[in-house]
């Protein structure tokens, strides 16, 4: 009787394997409906910037007597021909911001990398102290005349593209996230082994460290790359050259110039005709895909180690 039980009891553990297993497959109707819901949620992010795009190359003149509309009656490049007008200076400026961003990139992810491996040590000394210096740092803020003070006259950087650079390399947000980083995805068996190879630190911080952190340092070094890319305050505040102008700066003067003429077109003379030729909205959509359009090829370059990132701490020993 035991032994048929027994026999019994191994016939019946294939049927709820195969049980669990169909209950944990998707069935083909659901697959098609969770698609469906993935492509509409990436159609609604994708959408408006689409739309942009197709406002940008609306005349102005249709614009304002139809309104936004997927498919104007009248197609026009005006707007980028007259944010074009300016000639080399638009080039120049998008050289200038990818040297910033280039420079930036590099110079922040350096010094954040190195200042959260050394926090992120258990044997450092000052552990304690420089994580508490990161962390003051996000809670409160010299203000922005100090900061001027520091940057324009006593580091004597104003008129110098390491104005553009420095005031944006170190993140203390992005110093506390590489530092957890850190800590839950690089093994202190794997440091311990190479001491007792013989490398020190910066040897293993480059042929240990980097390697394994390539998900986090991409990570970082796309939000690094977004802040520079986009930045225009700090321009505001440092430049006066012209030739050191960055885009973005150059297209909000541009706008500048564009709503003063508008609200001072009667003392000025300006004919209506003439007035009503000048882009307005469309050459403001202009200025967001001009501005938009070069950094989204940065995110290819990121997105196989954000993948690799999801995996990470995947597997537990």
């Amino acid at each position: 009787m035991q032994l048929a039980r027994k026999e019994s009891n191994t016939r019946k553990e294939p049927k709820k394997r195969l049980r669990t297993r169909d209950f944990h497959r998707i069935s083909p109707g659901w697959n098609i409906v969770f698609n469906l819901i993935a492509g509409l949620f990436a159609f609604a992010c994708v959408f408006p910037f689409i739309f942009v795009v197709i406002i940008s190359f609306t005349d102005e003149s249709v614009l304002a007597l139809e309104g936004y509309r997927l498919i104007p009656s009248k197609w026009s490049l005006g707007a980028y021909r007259y944010i074009f007008e300016s000639g080399d200076t638009l080039l120049r400026a998008y050289g200038v911001t990818i040297a910033v961003t280039l420079i930036g990139t590099v110079v922040s992810l350096v010094m954040i990398s190195l200042y959260a491996y050394a926090i992120s040590r258990r044997n450092f000394r000052y552990r304690r102290f420089f994580s508490i210096f990161a962390i003051l740092t996000m809670l409160f803020n010299g203000g922005m005349i100090p900061t001027y003070m520091i940057v324009a006259q006593l580091l004597g950087l104003k008129n110098s593209i390491w104005a553009l650079v420095l005031p944006l390399a170190m993140n203390a947000f992005y110093v506390m996230i590489l530092r957890t980083f850190y800590s839950t995805s690089v093994p202190d068996a794997l440091i311990e082994s190479g001491k007792i190879d013989g490398a020190g630190e910066f040897r293993i911080f480059l042929r240990i460290i980097v390697p394994l952190s390539l998900p986090g340092l991409a990570t970082i070094g796309l939000f690094s790359t977004l802040g520079y890319w986009n930045d225009w305050f700090n321009a505001l505040l440092y430049i006066d050259n012209p030739n050191l102008v960055p885009l973005q700066s150059m297209l909000m003067r541009i706008e500048s110039s564009m709503q003063f003429i508008q609200q001072n077109s009667s003392n000025a003379n300006i004919s209506m005709a003439a007035l009503q030729s000048l882009p307005q909205d469309t050459a403001r959509m202009a200025m967001v895909v001009l501005a938009t359009l070069p950094i989204i090829f940065a995110y290819p370059f990121f997105q196989r180690y954000f993948v690799q990132g999801l995996t990470v701490g995947a597997v537990k020993e």
